[in-house]
């Protein structure tokens, strides 16, 4: 099979259309035809660090949208032939950015049969994130109020959606220019993170989501109601905490864990309308490098999407 691989850490020159061995399902393990693989900002990281995984060789890529081969020992949920969705382990798992990968038979679901095999590949990483960040650490109830950063990127856009499906109201921080594009989303206010300070203001929120980190998140403890949680998607969170146990509201670092249930919760708000994804690009195997310099530029609104077949 053809992969998009590295042998070395480095930019996305380091990246090459690569044959390797076809891999063979485990126990509980099926073997996936990759039709589409979805891109998120811990590619471009573990592509140029060693953060979580080994040094390379390695091929990137937890997103995967496709049709199963062939199913190991002991797999009941799917057969060959089925049209499956998911996220791969995080972060041992890595290996979508190819012509097949395995998996674990429960870090799938079947895909929506009302989207395409890219809006699905958009759809795994980024909205397991926003579900286990709003929905399962958070508790996030109608009537609440939440406040999303970055929400027009690949987490915060789907996690608009999440909270309003959910009857919260929402405020999202973006440039000015995607505002429109929030509010289509649903989002009740925006903050232009260039102009406004999101602390500047009297408003106090029940949930506020980060993915930005570091002196972000510890200034997003000073607009959160007592009794509030701050969830932040990056690490290096202990500063956090300590201002916010200060602040009697609770603040936590949330690594996204790939999960059947989570998946059909996902699928099932696509088969009702009240979730998609947007994808700003998509790019052959070939051709992946263009898209982790794209993502790199931290402009991207919405998804990146590798189409493989």
């Amino acid at each position: 099979m053809l992969a998009l691989h590295q042998t070395v850490l480095g930019g996305p020159e380091v990246l090459h259309l690569t044959e390797l061995p076809r891999p063979t399902p485990g126990i509980g393990e099926i073997l996936v035809a990759v039709h589409a693989a979805g891109f998120n900002p811990t590619d471009f990281m573990h592509r140029a660090l060693s953060l979580f995984l080994p040094p390379p060789p390695l091929t990137l890529g937890w997103d995967v949208s496709g049709t199963v081969v062939e199913t190991g020992h002991g797999v009941t949920l799917f057969q060959p032939g089925d049209e499956v969705f998911g996220m791969l382990p995080y972060p041992y798992g890595a290996g979508s950015h190819a012509e097949y990968v395995t998996g674990p038979t429960r870090a799938f679901a079947a895909k929506p049969a009302g989207i395409d095999h890219v809006q699905a590949a958009a759809l795994p990483l980024a909205a397991l994130t926003a579900w286990q960040a709003l929905v399962e650490t958070a508790g996030l109830r109608a009537g609440q109020r939440v406040l999303i950063h970055a929400a027009a990127g690949g987490v915060g856009h789907l996690a608009v959606q999440i909270a309003k499906e959910r009857g919260a109201h929402v405020t999202g921080t973006a440039s000015a220019p995607k505002h429109d594009f929030l509010r289509e989303l649903g989002a009740d206010a925006c903050i232009d993170h260039r102009s406004e300070d999101f602390t500047d203001t009297d408003e106090r929120y029940d949930v506020v989501l980060d993915a930005l980190g570091g002196e972000n998140a510890i200034r997003s403890v000073s607009v959160l109601r007592p009794g509030g949680t701050l969830v932040t998607l990056l690490p290096g969170a202990e500063d956090t905490r300590v201002v916010a146990e200060k602040a009697q509201v609770r603040a936590v670092h949330l690594a996204v864990e790939h999960d059947h249930a989570g998946m059909r919760a996902i699928a099932e708000l696509v088969e009702r309308g009240r979730l998609r994804a947007h994808v700003s690009g998509t790019f052959p195997l070939a051709e992946g490098a263009r898209a982790h310099v794209l993502g790199e530029t931290g402009r991207t609104t919405g998804k990146l999407v590798i189409t493989v077949r």
